[in-house]
C-alpha cells in the first residue's frame, strides 16, 4: 500500500490556508495522485484561526475525517504558535514549517520540536514585495512542496497558473506575483535539524 501523507495548514482568516490546500490538491490531481483538500468550517471571519488539510496518496483514500496526525504542518501565521497547539499529534518524524522573521533557532525552541523537522521561511515578506499584500499561502505552498518533493516545482508551478489566470484573467500582475512568490520561496526555505 502507498504511504498516505497528511498535511495540516494553520492560519488565520484571509492568508489563504483554504487556497492553498485547494492548490496544493488540484496540482497533486494533476500528477494523477489521489488527494483530499478541505477546511475546517467555524468562525471564518477575517484574522480567526482557521485550518486546512490535504492528504495525498498514490492509492484510493478511504477515509473522510479531520487530520488528527499530520506527518507535515505549515503555519502561515507564526502568532498562531502558542495560541494554538499546532504541533499536536505531529508525527515524531514529522515537519513543521513556519513563516516568520525570527531565527529558526528561537521557533524551534519555542516548540519544543524533539526529533521533528523544522523549516522556515519569511512568506509574509515574500508576498508584500511580489503581491503587494500579507497573503503568505502561495510562499508557503512553495515551501510545502521543497522541503516535502511530495509534487514536482514544474506541476505545481503550471497547475497554479492555470487555476489563477481562470480568476484573475484581467490582472495579470497577481498572477505574476504568486509566481514569484511561490518560486522565492521554493528557493529561500531553510531547515534546522
Amino acid at each position: 500500500m502507498a504511504k498516505l501523507t497528511e498535511i495540516r495548514w494553520h492560519g488565520r482568516g484571509g492568508q489563504g490556508a483554504k487556497t492553498a490546500a485547494l492548490l496544493f490538491g488540484e496540482a497533486a490531481l494533476s500528477e494523477g495522485r489521489y488527494i483530499q483538500a478541505f477546511p475546517e468550517y467555524g468562525p471564518e471571519r477575517t484574522g480567526a484561526p482557521v485550518q486546512s488539510f490535504n492528504r495525498i496518496s498514490d492509492e484510493p483514500i478511504t477515509i473522510h475525517c479531520h487530520v488528527r496526525s499530520p506527518n507535515v504542518v505549515v503555519v502561515l501565521d507564526p502568532t498562531l504558535i502558542g495560541a494554538v497547539d499546532v504541533t499536536a499529534g505531529l508525527a515524531p518524524d514529522g515537519v513543521i514549517i513556519v513563516n516568520t522573521e525570527l531565527p529558526a533557532s528561537q521557533i524551534k525552541a519555542k516548540l519544543q520540536l524533539d526529533g521533528r523537522k523544522l523549516y522556515t521561511l519569511d512568506a509574509s515578506t515574500i508576498a508584500k514585495e511580489t503581491i503587494g499584500r500579507d497573503i503568505p499561502n502561495t510562499p508557503m505552498l512553495g515551501a510545502l512542496v521543497r522541503v516535502t518533493g511530495l509534487l514536482s516545482y514544474e506541476t505545481v508551478m503550471g497547475d497554479t497558473k492555470k487555476k489563477l489566470e481562470k480568476k484573475f484573467r484581467s490582472r495579470p500582475e497577481i498572477i505574476e506575483g504568486n509566481l514569484k512568490a511561490i518560486e522565492r520561496a521554493y528557493n529561500e526555505v531553510k531547515g534546522v535539524q
